[in-house]
């Protein structure tokens, strides 16, 4: 009997984590696709704002979006107390050296696509952009059939096509589309670079995705959140180095006296800006540890056509046939990837969503 209570106590952290029951799983999933919703509508409208009412620093809104990683610090510390009430001898972090070297390089990756994108929608409008992004489902699963061995189906290949062609329908009608003050030039810049950022990030999925699958220990969400912190923190050392050489803090003062909605809402709008996009980012995450890295793309894509409609009210954007036209090609390249694995997982007998918590390779 003391042999047993020995082996118990002995017994690592993760594997007691990872007990947890079915329902609490569900619970822990739902979470994180609501803080999805929340904040990849939410955020690119806060940022555009930013940009609307007379914001021009594309690094401190690059910065924006990741600077907020302090906030998990706090459900850290409610983890990390909970297991101090279980467990005297509780490990105060689960990154191991090999994870924080993955996170090193997934968060200044992470920097620059926060870099593409912030230059994008600073002369894109969020209905515009928000189609290019979803040109990140197709290219996602095309990564994770290389990355992760995920399975390129025929229906995977035709989201792809229909994803791509839509963003070309975008391209060809720029000239209907451009925001007031932004040359043809500059419209054609905010494209592109936002284009590579749905590319960069349709990378960034599948290797966190392997990340996780090549970590040899249970992927709780404790150790989600430690991902999170530092692949944050590390894309914003990066953001806060361009900031330093754009001379962008020296800026923050005198763009808030000049800023449209007033100096108070100036500092409201960075800082529900990062918010949100901790939301948006720890979200993700989470999705692709409890599903993957394309179910997480399907979310995103489904999103679309909310942030559209929030733009068109809130910023009184146009919403031409060209739009229609992309937004209808996404929405039915994300039903014919969902149909797709729809139909994989009947065929297979395999639930739509995984278990969570089971990538322990």
């Amino acid at each position: 009997m003391k042999e047993i209570e020995a082996q118990q106590q002995q017994q690592p952290q993760h594997e007691q984590e990872v007990k947890v029951s079915k329902t609490l799983r569900r619970v822990v999933l739902v979470v994180n696709f609501t803080m999805m919703i929340i904040g990849c509508t939410a955020a690119p409208l806060v940022l555009r704002l930013y940009f609307v009412h007379g914001g021009h620093r594309v690094w401190l809104s690059s910065w924006l979006q990741t600077g907020g990683c302090p906030i998990i610090f706090l459900p850290l510390s409610i983890s990390y107390y909970h297991r101090r009430q279980t467990n005297k001898n509780a490990k105060l972090y689960f990154v191991t050296p090999k994870l924080f070297l993955a996170c090193l390089v997934l968060g200044l990756l992470t920097g620059v696509d926060d870099l593409l994108y912030a230059y994008g929608i600073s002369y894109l409008p969020v209905s515009t952009s928000s189609i290019l992004i979803s040109v990140q489902l197709g290219f996602t699963a095309l990564f994770a059939f290389f990355i992760v061995k995920q399975k390129f189906t025929p229906y995977s290949l035709n989201a792809v096509a229909l994803l791509s062609f839509g963003a070309l329908i975008l391209g060809l009608h720029a000239s209907g589309d451009r925001p007031k003050g932004v040359s043809k030039g500059q419209y054609y810049e905010g494209f592109f670079m936002t284009l590579g950022a749905a590319l960069l990030y349709a990378f960034i999925l599948p290797m966190i995705e392997l990340t996780y699958a090549k970590a040899k220990q249970a992927v709780t969400y404790t150790l989600v959140m430690e991902m999170q912190l530092l692949i944050a923190f590390f894309a914003t050392v990066f953001c806060t180095v361009g900031m330093l050489v754009a001379k962008d803090f020296q800026a923050i003062p005198r763009e808030a006296k000049a800023f449209g909605l007033g100096e108070f809402n100036y500092y409201q709008v960075l800082v529900w800006s990062t918010i949100l996009w901790q939301f948006a980012f720890l979200g993700i995450l989470g999705a692709i540890n409890y599903t993957s890295a394309l179910v997480s793309g399907i979310i995103f894509t489904v999103l679309i056509p909310v942030t559209e409609v929030l733009a068109v009210i809130f910023f009184h954007e146009k919403f031409n046939s060209g739009k229609g036209v992309a937004l209808a090609l996404s929405l039915w390249g994300f039903a014919s990837y969902f149909y797709g694995e729809l139909k994989t997982n009947k065929k297979d007998k395999k639930p739509v969503v995984p278990e969570v918590g089971l990538q322990t390779a």
